[in-house]
């Protein structure tokens, strides 16, 4: 069980992180601010996490430190406030596809960090160490062909090439440049994530408290997050939750993407450590192209895409 429980968990929170990420695109593309959806999710799991962290784990958690906050608050710094409000820019601009796609680049960048904090051995004349410089390679090629290769519809009548001066190929140079603005909020990301599971590996030797770690890491990030968004969304009716998909993609962030996807992640690190968990990020690619295309009606593509053969 001891060998088959991570794994199963961290199946269990790519399908989680997926779902997330297509509920909230619905909600954004009905109008719903990200700043606000990432406030109210984590204060929603901050809720349900510290009675669990203050009550139930109080006899077990090692002591809080002025110290130990302050590595609390760097974590949602880079975890919440940093990576969730570039997932669901980056998502806004493009799509949750695109999002799973550019997660590739958390196993290579997690690798990076883990050799350079030496959490991770590396023998170039080692095999394994050749695989996984293999796979870092190919993670990151990857994500930038998915990022810069958009192809032609996988179901459905190719697209002709269109004259310049026409409305269409202004719309399609637009729909491409959303693209790779998306692409690059996603990047960042990505990034912020294989810092947040390098760093949290770190925390979890000295603090070994699962559930104190994630409940202090989703309180900080509220408070972030709510001193961001109220300088960044000045409009209040912003603030003004819809009792429809709105409110449904918070609910599911918070307890799925919140409360289980953090708790898992963190136990799995703890397990198995970093680069274990930054491994499965390559599995939400199929899950958000199938659920993308049954739930946000988005379209396959393969071969390459009509803006690049033109340029």
């Amino acid at each position: 069980m001891g060998t088959y429980l991570p794994f199963a968990g961290m199946v269990m929170v790519e399908c989680l992180d997926v779902g997330m990420t297509t509920l909230s695109k619905a909600a954004m593309s009905r109008g719903m601010s990200h700043f606000v959806f990432v406030v109210y999710s984590n204060a929603l799991a901050t809720l349900i996490l510290l009675p669990s962290s203050f009550i139930i784990h109080r006899n077990k958690r090692p002591p809080l430190t002025f110290s130990i906050l302050c590595k609390f608050f760097l974590l949602s710094l880079a975890g919440i406030t940093i990576m969730q409000n570039c997932v669901f820019t980056g998502v806004s601009y493009s799509s949750p596809t695109l999002a799973s796609a550019m997660s590739n680049l958390v196993p290579a960048f997690t690798f990076f960090l883990a050799v350079i904090f030496r959490m991770e051995k590396l023998d170039l004349r080692n095999s394994i160490s050749q695989i996984k410089i293999m796979g870092t390679l190919v993670s990151i090629s990857g994500a930038l062909i998915v990022t810069l290769y958009k192809g032609a519809p996988l179901f459905g009548t190719p697209v002709q090439s269109i004259p310049d001066s026409s409305p269409s190929n202004t719309s399609s140079s637009t729909s491409m440049n959303n693209w790779i603005i998306g692409g690059l909020f996603l990047a960042t990301a990505s990034s912020c994530l294989a810092i947040w599971n390098t760093a949290q590996a770190a925390i979890l030797k000295g603090y070994p408290s699962e559930m104190t770690i994630v409940s202090f890491y989703s309180l900080f990030g509220t408070i972030q997050c709510t001193i961001l968004s109220l300088f960044v969304e000045r409009n209040p009716s912003a603030w003004t939750l819809r009792p429809d998909i709105e409110l449904a993609s918070i609910f599911y962030s918070a307890i799925c993407g919140g409360v289980l996807t953090f708790s898992v992640q963190t136990w799995c690190i703890k397990k198995k450590g970093p680069v274990f968990v930054a491994m499965f990020k390559p599995l939400g690619i199929a899950i958000a192209a199938l659920l993308g295309a049954i739930f946000l009606g988005e379209e396959l593509h393969v071969g390459s895409h009509p803006l690049l053969e033109q340029w």
